[in-house]
């Protein structure tokens, strides 16, 4: 039963996502959530993230990255449900 609760998803956000405090804004937002994991901007522009923990607060953050923070302009985004969970200790931005 446990481990229906939690999974690990990545997402892909592609739009206006760079230079407008997208990492920043989901490291704050997956953090409240509780969730753990990493964001990264992309040389194509885009912004990758790996996100795991409870399924609520997954689909949660999945809803705020269609819109993301005030300046971004979110085109599209895509998700990709992960296997296996990898332990992220907190929610971190890398560059």
């Amino acid at each position: 039963m446990e481990s229906n609760s939690k999974k690990r998803i990545a997402m892909r956000v592609y739009g206006k996502v760079q230079g407008v405090f997208f990492r920043a804004t989901t490291q704050e937002k997956a953090r409240a959530l509780g969730l753990t994991g990493f964001v990264q901007n992309e040389l194509g522009g885009t912004v990758y993230l790996e996100a795991e923990g409870d399924v609520k607060a997954l689909s949660q953050l999945e809803q705020w990255a269609h819109e993301g923070p005030s300046r971004a302009s979110v085109e599209k985004v895509e998700v990709e449900e992960k296997e296996s969970l990898l332990g992220f200790e907190e929610f971190e931005q890398r560059r």
